[in-house]
């Protein structure tokens, strides 16, 4: 099993003003000369954590996470206002264009890999490869499999938790409910709505139950933007066309990619990385057979590291290579 590698500090923070009302936290750590790498974290809303500089070879890379619109130390925290995947979009082609990068590595996880496609798909000439962990494609099927009739079959117990804060007449569209709450003005009632929908996903995230996963996502600042900014995409649709990512995915043609899905992962079902890969000949699927979706699993952590050496080492032939393009 590969580990992740020994804690490292970001080289330098940066802020990016957009022209509507947010301010977009950036940072990069790693090697200045590596290869550029953009990591997109999940939620949406649920922002970076340290452990993200940690998947590949500081020596190797050039690591930049951005903290997306409202989340993590981004604010206005948890805004919805301006806030959609074209927006998220735009900000990483100023990021990309500030920090003077041609080309980077996209790496993402669950919504990640929603808003990775997204990017990718827009900007193709930008993109040397893909990483993606926990494939969701943001189609009505995936969100209704996680809150109406998929995940709550596997998770009964779970999933009475969860609805616990709406009324029974009420849970035939439970996002829109959530949001009802979490932008209301029931300060007590919008703190529960927060906590029942992050503690539901950190409680089904992982194979082995994982209580520091649950306890990090029940952190108040973190619950409160991702149940917030992941209700607004999801009534919203993403804020994509239904089967957008699959019906463009003939943009991402000569990208490489792998994509890393746990068997056993209840929130985004492995089908969902099979259909992705069918439409993306240069991808290749790697299914961890004893891990759910969580990028904190061993097994999860052990692929994703591969991965970052595997592209490492394909890229670094390509551009050794003098006949390549």
């Amino acid at each position: 099993m590969q580990p992740l590698y020994p804690e490292i500090k970001s080289n330098q923070t940066y802020t990016l003003e957009t022209d509507d009302g947010h301010q977009v936290y950036y940072e990069e750590s790693g090697s200045i000369d590596g290869i550029p790498l953009v990591l997109l974290h999940g939620g949406p809303g649920a922002g970076c954590t340290p452990r993200y500089r940690r998947y590949s070879d500081p020596e190797k890379y050039r690591v930049i996470l951005v903290d997306q619109r409202g989340s993590g130390r981004s604010t206005p925290h948890a805004e919805l206002e301006n806030n959609t995947t074209q927006h998220l979009i735009k900000d990483l082609e100023a990021i990309r264009q500030n920090l003077g990068i041609e080309k980077w590595v996209v790496m993402g996880g669950s919504w990640g890999v929603t808003l990775a496609l997204a990017y990718a798909e827009t900007h193709p000439q930008q993109v040397l490869g893909m990483i993606l962990r926990g494939t969701f494609l943001g189609r009505k099927q995936d969100i209704d499999w996680l809150y109406s009739d998929g995940t709550r079959r596997i998770f009964p117990d779970y999933w009475q938790e969860f609805v616990q804060p709406i009324p029974e007449n009420e849970q035939c569209d439970i996002v829109s409910a959530f949001h009802k709450r979490l932008t209301g003005q029931n300060e007590l009632a919008k703190m529960g709505a927060a906590k029942a929908w992050s503690y539901w996903e950190a409680v089904v995230a992982t194979l082995e139950p994982n209580h520091s996963l649950v306890d990090s996502f029940s952190n108040p600042h973190l619950a409160i933007g991702m149940a917030r900014i992941s209700t607004h995409y999801f009534i919203n649709k993403c804020f994509l066309e239904e089967n957008q990512l699959l019906d463009n995915a003939h943009q991402l043609k000569g990208i490489p990619g792998i994509i890393i899905h746990g068997r056993y992962d209840m929130l985004c079902p492995v089908e969902n990385a099979w259909s992705l890969q069918a439409v993306w000949p240069d991808a290749e699927v790697r299914i961890i057979r004893d891990a759910g979706h969580s990028a904190t699993e061993a097994g999860i952590i052990d692929a994703l590291v591969r991965a970052t050496k595997t592209m490492y080492q394909e890229l670094k032939h390509d551009c050794s290579d003098p006949t390549s393009n």
